[in-house]
């Protein structure tokens, strides 16, 4: 199995968070998101990072990375096994996608754009504490896809811009803590995404 990873991409991030979580054995390819190489242009149509190869099987989505690798490598178990669960913690994981991960992306755009995305992000989350605060991860007592998908986010606050105050802070400061003491996501983190820290 191979993994081509942007070593600063969010999305990356959270494929690199699951195969750790996961114990799976992977190559991983770091590679320049606007110099890509002949292999990725060949297996990808979309010259994408996170692109996932794993024999015959050519994966460049992140979500159905994440998806994939749960089915393929069920121990741990990712995603709930009841299909009323696991489609609740698909719809959290496209609200993840859809009001922060394209914030992020706007933020590192520049202009003034980013200006409002910062914004929007850091009102976002703030409404979104009391949730992170009703139980050890994300609406739940175990890790999941979910917290895979979440913590890459968090981690990378400081390099956005964005600082929490408050109650907020406190309650993403105790759930940042217990993601980021996990061993997989130490391992998870590329030097690139180790600066965005110092």
């Amino acid at each position: 199995m191979t993994l081509y990873s942007d070593p600063a991409d969010i999305h990356s991030h959270r494929v690199r968070l699951v195969l750790a979580e996961k114990h799976v054995a992977a190559d991983i390819v770091d590679v320049d998101p606007l110099n890509l190489p002949e292999d990725v242009m060949d297996l990808n149509p979309y010259g994408t990072a996170p692109t996932l190869v794993d024999r015959d099987l050519v994966l460049y989505d992140s979500r159905i990375i994440l998806e994939y690798l749960d089915e393929r490598y069920p121990h741990p178990p990712l995603l709930p096994v009841d299909p009323v669960s696991r489609a609740t913690f698909r719809m959290y994981i496209y609200r993840v996608e859809e009001d922060w991960y394209r914030r992020v992306e706007e933020i590192l755009g520049g202009g003034k754009a980013a200006d409002k995305a910062r914004k929007e992000l850091k009102e976002s989350l703030i409404a979104s504490a009391p949730v992170m605060a009703a139980k050890p991860y994300f609406m739940s007592d175990e890790f999941s896809v979910v917290d895979a998908s979440i913590a890459p986010l968090l981690w990378r606050l400081p390099h956005l811009g964005i600082e929490l105050t408050g109650k907020a802070a406190n309650i993403y400061n105790a759930y940042a803590a217990r993601l980021f003491k996990r061993s997989a996501f130490a391992r998870s983190l590329t030097e690139a995404e180790r600066e965005m820290r110092l």
